[in-house]
């Protein structure tokens, strides 16, 4: 049986944890007038350190910034819907319900930065979940890293699917103005039936793309994302996200294939079989084309380009593209010329808000 779909919610359950035994399932004999649909509960982080290393080749940054765990922006594609497991969690509805909050984070990145061992390079907000999720218009951690990051001009990208970030366009201009700031907003489709059902309480692509167009009239380097591109599902949809992004003020531009790494696989099936029926069997046919018939390659390089014919259209047509419209330049490279070591704060107990 399909499950159905619950208002304001990607996922429509939570799938079994892969690395716990314990499964919480419904209750059969639960009044069925009951609201079923589940409530964000927003859990305390207590994290000692908030800046997060890779060496992965596939992204342009080594250090970066998560203020969220978990994301209420709920996209059904995304991958760091597994790294919620690691937290005891499931991918599912979980992953948008249950969101840890780091209160600390700009106080731990002061301290991070005020340190001698501090190197001054690009931190990116965020690596994995939404800086501008629903819940930062209250919370204002983001807005509290970027005052740090500002008093210290330290370089900054931010990835976004959200038009909040404008609110916060007097510091990444002051940074820009030093060569230190850049923002990259993700849009996946321009068809708003399609943008409510998989990222439900991500910003429309209109304003995504007004985003664009003040942040670039604020002097903010702006780019964008085409991401993920879903094969027959959105990728046709290419050529016209980019002319719109172009003629908004985005100076560059990449792409990135659907990943579905473990249980974010079965989430996404089901996703298609309630809310795209009629596609579901072209949209998974053409995911395997893209992995060599697998629904996921892990492999760097790999795993956000795919490989084979389908891949190499999706390729050329961005390609095609972005060189038309003089997006096919690489972001520019910011600078920590102006980095000044911001004075640690005063000590706080664990649980302390700064």
């Amino acid at each position: 049986m399909i499950p159905l779909p619950i208002r304001g919610r990607a996922a429509s359950g939570n799938p079994p944890n892969r690395f716990v035994g314990i499964e919480v399932r419904p209750d059969p004999e639960a009044d069925p007038d009951e609201d079923p649909r589940p409530r964000t509960r927003f859990l305390e982080d207590a994290s000692r350190s908030v800046i997060s290393f890779n060496d992965s080749p596939d992204v342009g940054f080594d250090a970066s910034v998560n203020p969220y765990r978990g994301c209420e922006v709920g996209c059904i594609y995304c991958y760091a819907r597994t790294f919620h497991e690691y937290l005891g969690f499931s991918a599912g509805l979980d992953y948008e319900t249950r969101i840890l909050v780091k209160r600390r984070a700009p106080h731990l990145l002061r301290e991070a930065l005020a340190s001698p061992r501090w190197r001054p390079q690009v931190v990116a907000m965020s690596g994995a979940t939404d800086p501008y999720q629903p819940v930062e218009r209250r919370l204002r951690i983001t807005r509290g890293c970027l005052e740090v990051l500002a008093e210290a001009r330290n370089p900054v990208c931010i990835i976004t699917k959200r038009d909040l970030v404008v609110r916060d366009v007097d510091l990444l201009s002051g940074l820009a103005g030093v060569g230190a700031a850049s923002v990259r907003l993700s849009v996946t489709t321009l068809d708003p039936a399609l943008q409510r059902s998989m990222e439900p309480r991500g910003s429309t692509a209109a304003r995504r793309i007004e985003a664009m167009r003040r942040l670039a009239a604020a002097g903010v380097p702006v780019g964008v994302n085409v991401a993920p591109v879903i094969p027959g599902l959105n990728d046709h949809e290419i050529p016209a996200i980019l002319e719109t992004a172009r003629e908004a003020g985005a100076s560059s531009a990449t792409f990135i294939l659907l990943r579905l790494p473990h249980g974010v696989a079965t989430l996404f099936e089901e996703w298609l079989d309630r809310c795209w029926p009629d596609r579901r069997a072209k949209v998974m046919e053409r995911i395997r084309d893209t992995r060599g018939g697998r629904l996921y390659d892990a492999r760097f390089r790999v795993r956000g380009r795919g490989e084979g014919e389908y891949a190499g259209q999706i390729r050329a047509l961005f390609s095609t593209t972005a060189s038309r419209l003089g997006l096919d330049r690489r972001p520019p490279e910011l600078s920590s010329a102006a980095f000044t070591r911001p004075r640690a704060g005063p000590q706080l107990g664990l649980f302390d808000t700064p």
